[in-house]
């Protein structure tokens, strides 16, 4: 995959935004450290969304859950970190299989001034060894629903030993069985060893040095980026591993930073290529010259809408991402149509204006948009399921086509 040489033009906007907050990352974070809880300092409507975004029934045991800032916290009439400490005790009493504890900040507990990373210091030195207590911030004041696992990921850093071991580490969540594949595949190309941020087991986290080669599954992840390169750690520019073409080119660029002969890789990836482009081939017939229009809710807009378009034949109109880092896309940018509108930020009633005369097939969108656009007669996705589905790597390329056919296919028979 060889990205073109030309400037991409960027529509930027200011406005109204309708994004999830932060909260939302918990959802996929808590299943894949399966031994840290995730407990959010904040009010009953951050509890409602969690829960709601879930889909936990309220008989189950997740592994997250919300201490609850009421009228008595705000008014200052009680101690909150008196309450707080209060609820952790009472919660690692009752959950003995926790062994990482994050304190989730939220707009509320931002706007009572509560610091959180003082307590998560005190709250170790209490329950330590047996748990370590961390914190960072899930509030939606200023950011969007996927920075939850950027910031939750930079906290855990600092809990990260120095090392000058020549490791390759895989940077954002997976689905395990994702990352299972992944390592089956590195071990093929003789490249690693291999290490995973986040770890399944907080007592897994890997080192991190000079020695370290970093690679990004997920795009929205630049302050860990940063925190890594100030350990010394150096990034490996890859395109994200979504589709045939992004996960070819993702574990060549990693290949390559391992000295692997790119024959050898070619090699190696020819049977993943061909059995992920067989399976690929009826998803994309049907997905073939539809048109496609992204609100800018996941970061994600971008490596899908260059996986839609280049594999699968479909038509992004706009391309919509609330922020854009172009070191970070420097591989995926070149390879965006010629023709798509590129727009980063959001005045949402201005986009809404161009959606409607656009009047694509399909909309990728928050769940806040997406019921009054389907009243519309807009066939809509919703960004957020992208996040809980397993769609990077070879095996999972049809899979994430699906995800943009179901949508068009229940809109067809409906309409019939």
């Amino acid at each position: 995959m060889t990205p073109e040489t030309r400037e991409v033009q960027v529509l930027r906007e200011r406005g109204q935004r309708e994004v999830f907050c932060g909260l939302t990352g918990i959802v996929w974070l808590h299943r894949k450290i399966q031994d840290a809880f995730f407990l959010v300092v904040g009010s009953r409507t951050c509890a409602h969304l969690v829960q709601s975004a879930a889909g936990v029934m309220i008989f189950a045991e997740p592994r997250f859950a919300t201490a609850i800032i009421d009228e008595r916290d705000l008014a200052g009439l009680a101690d909150a970190n008196e309450e707080l400490d209060r609820v952790v005790g009472r919660l690692l009493e009752r959950r003995s299989d926790i062994k990482m504890l994050f304190l989730v900040g939220s707009c509320p507990s931002e706007v009572i001034k509560l610091d959180l990373g003082r307590a998560a210091q005190r709250l170790s030195r209490i329950h330590s060894p047996r748990v370590r207590v961390l914190n960072y911030s899930g509030s939606g004041i200023e950011t969007t629903f996927t920075q939850g696992e950027d910031a939750c990921l930079a906290a855990l850093l600092p809990e990260m030993s120095a090392s000058d071991a020549k490791e390759l580490l895989v940077v954002g969540a997976l689905a395990d069985v994702v990352e299972d594949q992944f390592r089956r595949l590195f071990a093929r190309l003789g490249v690693g060893p291999v290490r995973f941020l986040p770890p399944r087991q907080s007592g897994e986290l890997p080192g991190v040095g000079p020695g370290t080669r970093f690679i990004l599954a997920q795009p929205f992840l630049a302050d860990t980026v940063v925190a890594l390169e100030r350990r010394g750690a150096t990034r490996i520019a890859a395109p994200f591993p979504l589709g045939v073409e992004g996960t070819t080119g993702w574990f060549q660029a990693a290949a390559a930073a391992w000295g692997k002969a790119p024959e050898d890789v070619a090699r190696e990836l020819a049977p993943e290529i061909a059995r992920a482009k067989t399976a690929l081939a009826p998803k994309a017939a049907a997905l073939a010259g539809k048109t496609i229009f992204f609100f800018p809710d996941s970061q994600l807009e971008i490596p899908l809408a260059r996986f839609l378009a280049r594999e699968t034949g479909m038509r992004p109109l706009e391309i919509g991402t609330p922020y854009l880092h172009r070191a970070l896309l420097s591989e995926e940018l070149p390879l965006l149509p010629a023709d798509a509108l590129l727009s980063e930020g959001q005045d949402v009633e201005r986009q809404l204006d161009r959606l409607r005369a656009a009047r694509p097939d399909l909309t990728v969108c928050g769940l806040g948009l997406a019921n009054p656009l389907e009243a519309e007669g807009l066939a809509t996705k919703w960004s957020i399921e992208l996040l809980f589905a397993p769609i990077h790597g070879f095996d999972q390329a049809a899979d994430l086509a699906e995800l943009f056919r179901r949508p068009l296919e229940r809109r067809r028979r409906l309409a019939a």
